[in-house]
């Protein structure tokens, strides 16, 4: 490599030698040579590698130059850094006479993370703009600050050669970016260009290529498509996508029968900021999230009267909308740009049926998707591993992850002191397995839900790929204690030193305190659909004393008996009639307005079964709750996608104040009896009051439950220090509500951000209770 100039040395000035061992984002994102130039300006000399324990930095020079290089390197550095620590140890001189950058050293590893997916940067996609550039339109341009990682790297240390792009060989002028250290693309791995780089094509839905003469003509061909109301599925960063006209009624609904996917939302991508500001109310904050480097899908209140195809998010005030970020889509929205006027919106959905996983292979793709898409766009760089698009919403002016994918996974968080490496399965709904190393837990991507032998296969993929990638051999393995999961089956399947059951809800907890390094005691309330309580029944309102540990259960939601087993779940009317047989104990008056919709029959038989207790489940779910309350207000009897009942009654709440009563029995577990609200509901009800009024009053009667039992546990226990988690506390209404409640009365909250309140963080609470356990002999 290029030698340093050496500095004249102070007078006097005695020299010294020290390696540092730099963990964290420091791979893949131009650490070394910012390392270089940073060597080069304090004159010393040594060398940079990289190494899969961690990037090394051997540096000799005078003591206040390595003092000074050493105080500027974790703050100075490429935009994607992130240095977690620093292991610094004094060594012989060596009498180097250059400052180098060493080939990359492969080996045992002790810790090295892997870095994320990352949006194109501007200087990037400034290129792919310049008519007088060489990527001018290249739908693959990267740089060390930008572009595909995660998803193409098969092995560590990050090099070429341990990516996808191994078999891309550079042309001369790629090879000279990538070897010279003043460059951007200084050691870029995906560095490419039209001449060495991948290709783009296009086929119809057999399979047939489609004659385009160059990357332009394919995307102006995909933008008559869209146009003409076609459906497109292209290859992504992650995986395959499909794409429609968002204002096209027809092409929406279209897309839906063939995706399977009845009422779910579906997120949009708009060409920027201010196109988005045009659809949705956009806060400053929520406007950094959208152009972040990340680029994840943000959930924005959507404005009246904006000009969206109604079946794009069905019921829903909300609307999932993400920028362009590969250079691929940024050219397709120029195209839109230039044949259709500004303002383009296109649905963009992962390319699945169902609940199946995203497709990532050209030979798939029609087989998979044929019955989907009209059309197909594949390229030719490979996908290692599938990566969903990430969800955030923000709450309290900060990001709340919802679904934690491409940009953010695999990420590591601090989860204690143990050196132990566990494996941690998650739970059965958005899926996500945790693996432990060096008191780190590295959280994967969402998965999907653990309901089909595809979406298995995806979590063992995973499994495979993220023990290689991080060299960890789990000699322990946790998972959740509900039997039927198939992350439970498989977990208890896997040949282990020991299998740790943990239970539900404590995970949620512990998923909150290891993600803001809480120690000690928290009052835990963990509220969500279901979840398998230590006495058989099926928890969801749950308030936990808890450490990382262990927990007693203080207090929970009375206990309500349902009929269907899952079938429950997807038809809040039988979950409203056992609440309403439990209210009128066990005699539902026959002139209550309230009507399902259903066969006499079928209500007639629901009651025989709640009554003699046959084939019934007990649950304490506040999810369940919301299901009741929805349906006694006629929102919804049957539900096609998990939390659809709540966020509905969540969207048509008024402002309007006032609670309703709920009681209290018992001691350690209180018992929460919320019978009292469900009889005021169905009086207000019949009284022909206003569902948002009464939708109003029911989250402010949870929020003062909230306030209360909590009231009630600090003076029990002098605890103050409040973890809320749970798919419940993905509600807005609820979170900021029992935020403000709680915080009036001095406790000190937190609630999840970086990990994700729904199942998707169970792994990480796992994983740290287990690592716990053994820290502790237990």
């Amino acid at each position: 490599m290029d030698v340093v100039p050496l500095v004249a040395a102070e007078a006097g000035a005695v020299r010294i030698r020290r390696r540092l061992l730099v963990r964290g984002v420091v791979q893949g994102v131009g650490f070394r040579p910012y390392v270089y130039r940073l060597g080069w300006r304090f004159g010393l000399t040594g060398f940079v590698k990289n190494t899969s324990l961690a990037v090394v930095i051997e540096i000799e020079g005078t003591g206040s130059s390595v003092a000074a290089f050493a105080a500027a390197l974790p703050v100075e550095g490429p935009p994607l850094m992130r240095v977690v620590s620093v292991d610094s140890s004094d060594l012989p001189l060596a009498g180097d006479l250059a400052f180098t950058i060493h080939e990359s050293e492969g080996g045992e590893s002790a810790f090295a993370w892997v870095p994320a997916d990352i949006s194109v940067c501007a200087a990037c996609s400034a290129e792919t703009r310049d008519a007088a550039d060489r990527r001018i339109d290249y739908p693959f341009t990267n740089c060390t600050n930008c572009g595909p990682r995660y998803s193409i790297i098969l092995d560590i240390p990050y090099d070429r050669a341990q990516t996808t792009m191994a078999g891309f060989t550079m042309c001369e002028r790629c090879r000279a970016e990538y070897d010279d250290p003043g460059d951007r693309r200084f050691h870029a791995q995906p560095n490419a260009c039209p001449v060495c780089g991948p290709r783009l094509w296009m086929t119809d839905r057999d399979g047939k290529e489609i004659s385009c003469d160059g990357v332009r003509a394919v995307l102006e061909a995909v933008v008559e498509l869209l146009r003409a109301g076609n459906i497109v599925a292209w290859k992504g960063l992650g995986g395959y996508q499909l794409a429609c006209d968002a204002r096209n009624d027809e092409a929406v609904q279209q897309l839906r029968r063939r995706k399977q996917r009845n009422e779910k939302a579906f997120a949009v991508m708009v060409s920027d900021a201010a196109a988005a500001e045009v659809l949705c109310e956009v806060s400053e904050q929520e406007r950094v999230l959208l152009e972040g480097p990340e680029k994840p899908i943000v959930l924005l209140r959507g404005r009246a009267g904006a000009e969206l195809a109604a079946s794009v998010a069905p019921g829903n005030p909300s609307l999932g909308v993400m920028l362009p970020y590969t250079p691929m889509h940024e050219l397709l929205f120029r195209v839109l740009d230039e044949r259709c006027g500004p303002g383009s919106v296109l649905v963009m959905t992962s390319g699945n049926i169902s609940d199946e996983p995203i497709v990532i292979e050209e030979a798939e793709a029609p087989e998979k998707l044929g019955r989907a898409a009209d059309a197909f766009v594949h390229h030719n760089r490979p996908i290692h591993t599938r990566v969903d698009d990430s969800v955030v919403r923000v709450v309290e002016g900060s990001p709340m992850l919802l679904r934690r994918a491409r940009g953010y996974a695999p990420g590591a968080i601090r989860i204690g002191d143990g050196d132990a490496a566990i494996l941690a399965c998650g739970a059965q709904q958005k899926g996500a397995l945790c693996l432990t190393k060096n008191g780190y837990g590295l959280l994967s991507q969402h998965l999907g839900d653990l309901e089909n032998l595809e979406t298995l296969e995806f979590f063992e993929q995973t499994l495979e790929r993220m023990q290689r990638l991080f060299q960890i051999a789990p000699r322990v393995v946790a998972h959740d204690l509900h039997p039927a999961y198939l992350s439970t089956q498989f977990a208890k399947k896997m040949v282990a030193e020991r299998h740790i059951g943990v239970q539900h809800h404590h995970a949620h907890i512990a998923s909150c305190m290891a993600e803001h390094g809480l120690e000690g005691q928290v009052i835990g309330i963990a509220w969500d659909g279901t979840g398998y309580g230590l006495d058989g029944t099926i928890w969801g309102g749950e308030f936990l004393v808890a450490d990382r540990g262990g927990f007693e259960r203080f207090g929970h939601l009375r206990n309500v008996a349902l009929a269907g087993g899952d079938v429950a779940a997807r038809e809040p009317w039988r979950v409203a009639r056992s609440y309403l047989l439990d209210a009128f104990e066990g005699a539902v008056p026959p002139g209550i307005s309230w009507q399902p919709l259903v066969p006499e029959r079928s209500v007639r038989m629901t009651d025989a079964v709640l009554t003699k207790r046959i084939h019934t489940f007990e649950t304490s779910s506040c999810g369940r709750l919301f299901d009741a309350v929805a349906s006694l207000l006629g929102l919804h009897q049957t539900v096609s996608f998990e939390g659809q009942a709540a966020m509905t009654l969540e969207a048509i709440a008024d402002d309007g104040e006032g609670v309703y009563d709920f009681a209290v029995h018992g001691l350690r577990p209180l018992e929460i009896d919320m019978r009292p609200m469900v009889l005021q509901i169905v009086n207000a009800v019949e009284r022909r009051e206003s569902a948002g009024r009464i939708a109003a009053r029911f989250h402010n009667t949870l929020i003062a439950v909230v306030g209360e039992i909590c009231e009630r546990i600090r003076k029990d226990t002098g605890l103050s220090r409040v973890c809320l988690s749970g798919g419940c506390f993905q509600n807005v209404r609820l979170l900021r509500g029992s935020l403000q409640t709680l915080r009036a009365s001095g406790f000190e909250v937190f609630f999840q951000q970086q990990v994700p309140a729904n199942d998707g963080g169970i792994a990480l609470g796992q994983a740290a209770i287990a690592s716990e356990l053994l820290r502790r002999g237990v």
